[in-house]
């Protein structure tokens, strides 16, 4: 049976690590179990983004989280991108949601085709065949045809495509505002209660 108190999170290289960084905060806030999963260029992203400086070795970046995070560690599993013995690599595992944030264009697309040579991608791969939620959260602008075609066959399939397009309706005074927007609606897409921001109406 599937366990809705636990999500599979994973950064690729592209652009949008505020958003990362504020999913992972919220959700672990919630006491939900992250499953976290950090390409090498994600990781390059974090670095550069937001001076966020992780270890290579997925061990050392639990330490890291766990402490910057202030969370009890059994919420935060962490796995290397070619670390197959990770429970992501079979349709035994309980996890309900996989979200990609960002996601990169060649994760999009290395999904679309099924490759599944990375764990990132065979994670993903596990949520299509079990017909379970993935959120994938796109950042490239302009987007080509190929990216399109990508992007609707996986829509067809019953995959949330969430490009991290933020209203401005609610006038945000500052960056955290629009990062929270973004966040609420992944979050939305998973089924997650949150304070993130009033609704439209309310």
């Amino acid at each position: 049976m599937i366990d809705n108190k636990q999500i599979a999170l994973a950064i690729t290289g592209a652009s949008g690590a505020p958003y990362s960084k504020r999913l992972l905060e919220v959700l672990l806030g919630q006491g939900i179990t992250v499953h976290l999963m950090i390409s090498a260029a994600g990781r390059i992203v974090l670095a550069d983004e937001l001076d966020w400086k992780l270890p290579a070795r997925a061990s050392d970046v639990k330490k890291q989280l766990v402490k910057e995070f202030n969370c009890d560690p059994e919420l935060l599993q962490v796995y290397g991108e070619q670390q197959w013995s990770s429970p992501l690599a079979s349709g035994s595992h309980r996890v309900a949601t996989m979200i990609v944030c960002p996601c990169t264009m060649g994760s999009l697309s290395s999904i679309a085709v099924g490759s599944s040579d990375n764990l990132i991608n065979r994670a993903a791969d596990v949520m299509l065949k079990e017909s379970r939620k993935l959120i994938l959260v796109p950042r490239e602008a302009p987007f080509s045809a190929i990216h399109l075609e990508n992007m609707l066959k996986l829509a067809r399939l019953g995959v949330c495509i969430l490009p991290p397009s933020p209203g401005f309706y609610f006038k945000p005074t500052e960056l955290a505002d629009i990062v929270d927007f973004v966040v609420a609606r992944i979050l939305d897409q998973a089924g997650i209660d949150h304070q993130l921001m009033p609704r439209w109406g309310e």
